[in-house]
């Protein structure tokens, strides 16, 4: 229920902007950037922090926030320009030095990034977003124990976070401190036992144990949590598998196939199962799978090659063995089955000088023992670290804050730090009115309700209105597009300011540039000279959720919630409640208004 979403956010401080972008200061043009930046229109956001940079260049606000937005859209090189204008402008600003280092690691810059974290801990220490990147880029660099320095730094402040227990977890794990680690993702699951990372990460830590029966308890439990990481059941197939529950485990295999279909590991094991269990066609495609996906994977190489032994496939198998001995000289098993491949081939001349080389070798046990690090692992393959999520797409909903609060702790997900991840089945977003949806294979509904085209009738426009929870981001066509509109309507009106829908029409074009306080002050205009429209009551909900959400994110770290801010998020809640159900009183089979 929408209501009950709602009553979570908590409203400070309320930004407000006129009707008309050509009247607007410089401060509402930013806070409209900062609005588009957060509902991830970077396009357009954009368009606005030129503007003020046009006009007053000497602001380092917005090649801040214009940094942001070129990270979301790849321009790395841009991004880290405008960062330089801004420290040329205000070196003091910590933000600058952020945003620079989040560029510095995308490029795995590790050494940059950590001078740049370290100078914006000097403005702002203690800084958990700051602490936590700083520790990132130091565990890429392998210095451990400064990591852990960061991360306990944090801990002193939050002793019950499990995030940071979870990051902590991890370099101990990468000093091989197994025992330590183990306690550390025990805390974790005791913390938050509903999250399934948890489980996951305490069930890879009892399998380098080898105490498999706890492992298979854990990963049993992540995945009734769950979990969408193929790794878990990748792992859990490993157990499955040293169990002789062939069955199970390929079925995992399966499963973590499904899920990540890229990632090679899936099909090895998956593979040498089959081949295991005399299926050999079926392994020839799983390791070819294997050679596609990583045409350097040796041990997909060697595998490939003992498969086609089983098939007969005499000239393939030398061709494979040939490719590992090229890269791996000391690995003797390639030599023996190479042999084996000649002598089936009637190549006694061949077959002869691959076991005599075979047998050198074997005579300079020293050599071999010198040279272990070349040779293959062969068994099969356990997932060890859970993948990051988009930090692009973190970075930039928790950047578009203010990046002038120094104590603001951005929750962006660091190398798998744990938070509580809802399903889209349940965090849906809200239907909208738009001119632009995204396109989703997954979700081929194309949604309908007859008063959208009755709308589209009344407005008198080309373009098709649509319903949708999927709205696309603008681009720079389309953003000069609904300047100019907004342009046109304006003149319309000072002709005639009584046609509701000229107000709806001109709502719609400001919502779509993130002006959400016009958008409101026309659809009120609107509601006005026609109260029975439905579509309006719903409009105005929708941007009122919208304008709700993004204040609260942008200060929700602030301790301004007195009694009079929160008396105040809850009349802005009874009235998007309000305008929700005045849609189905007037329209009850629209049922949008439901989300």
């Amino acid at each position: 229920m929408l209501i009950r979403r709602l009553y979570c956010f908590f409203l400070t401080i309320v930004i407000g902007v006129s009707v008309s972008c050509a009247q607007l200061n410089t401060e509402r043009i930013l806070a409209i950037g900062r609005n588009a930046l957060f509902f991830n229109d970077y396009v357009l956001s954009i368009q606005y922090f030129n503007q003020i940079i046009k006009i007053k260049p000497y602001m380092a606000e917005p090649y801040m926030y214009r940094a942001i937005a070129k990270i979301q859209l790849g321009d790395y090189n841009g991004a880290e320009k405008d960062c330089e204008e801004v420290i040329k402008r205000n070196p003091f600003l910590p933000g600058a030095y952020y945003v620079r280092g989040f560029i510095h690691r995308e490029n795995q810059s590790y050494e940059a990034a950590e001078k740049d974290f370290t100078k914006a801990l000097e403005f702002a220490p203690g800084n958990k977003s700051y602490l936590i990147n700083r520790s990132d880029v130091r565990q890429r660099q392998k210095k451990y124990d400064e990591a852990e320095k960061d991360i306990q730094q944090l801990l002193a402040k939050e002793p019950n976070a499990a995030d940071l227990y979870y990051e902590l977890g991890k370099i101990q794990l990468a000093k091989q401190d197994t025992f330590t680690a183990a306690n550390t993702f025990q805390r974790v699951v005791n913390i938050i036992p509903q999250e399934a990372s948890a489980w996951s990460a305490l069930g890879y830590i009892r399998l380098l144990q080898s105490q498999n029966d706890s492992a298979l308890i854990c990963f049993d439990k992540a995945i009734e949590l769950g979990t969408k990481w193929a790794g878990d059941f990748l792992n859990r197939g490993v157990l499955h598998y040293k169990r002789h529950n062939y069955r199970n485990a390929l079925a995992d295999y399966d499963k973590a196939i499904e899920l990540s279909p890229n990632d090679p590991q899936g099909y090895y094991n998956r593979g040498s199962l089959r081949n295991q269990l005399g299926d050999y066609n079926n392994a020839l495609d799983d390791f070819d799978q294997v050679l596609e996906l990583s045409p350097n994977n040796m041990e997909g190489r060697y595998q490939h090659g003992i498969v086609s032994l089983e098939l007969r496939d005499w000239e393939v198998a030398i061709s494979d063995f040939d490719s590992i001995i090229e890269r791996h000289p000391y690995f003797l098993p390639a030599y023996y089955l190479a042999a084996r491949a000649h002598m089936e081939l009637g190549n006694t001349k061949q077959a002869f000088t691959y076991q005599n080389k075979a047998n050198e070798l074997e005579k300079n046990k020293d050599i071999i023992q010198q040279q272990r690090k070349a040779t293959l692992n062969t068994d099969v393959k356990v997932a060890s670290n859970r993948p990051t999520q988009n930090k692009r797409k973190e970075f930039s909903s928790k950047a578009a804050q203010n990046i002038e609060d120094y104590e603001s702790e951005y929750a962006s997900e660091i190398r798998g730090s744990v938070q509580k991840q809802y399903l889209d089945i349940i965090n849906e977003s809200n239907f909208e009115i738009s001119y632009y949806a995204k396109s989703n294979s997954l979700r081929q509904t194309n949604y309908y309700h007859h008063a959208i085209d009755e709308l589209r009738n009344a407005l008198c426009i080309s373009q098709v209105i649509k319903i949708t929870n999927q709205i696309s981001a603008l681009d720079i066509p389309s953003v000069e597009i609904h300047f100019e509109a907004i342009n046109r309507l304006t003149d319309i009106l000072k002709n005639n300011s009584q046609n509701p829908y000229t107000y709806f029409q001109r709502a719609i074009e400001f919502s779509l540039i993130q002006d959400h306080t016009s958008a409101i002050e026309d659809l009120n205009k609107t509601i006005v000279l026609n109260p029975q429209l439905a579509l309006a009551y719903f409009c105005r909900a929708n941007i009122r959720y919208n304008k709700l959400l993004y204040e609260f994110q942008n200060n929700q770290n602030k301790e301004e919630l007195g009694q009079g801010n929160i008396d105040k998020v809850k009349i802005n809640l009874d009235l998007i409640q309000q305008d929700y159900e005045t849609t189905l009183a007037l329209l009850p089979s629209f049922s949008f208004a439901h989300f």
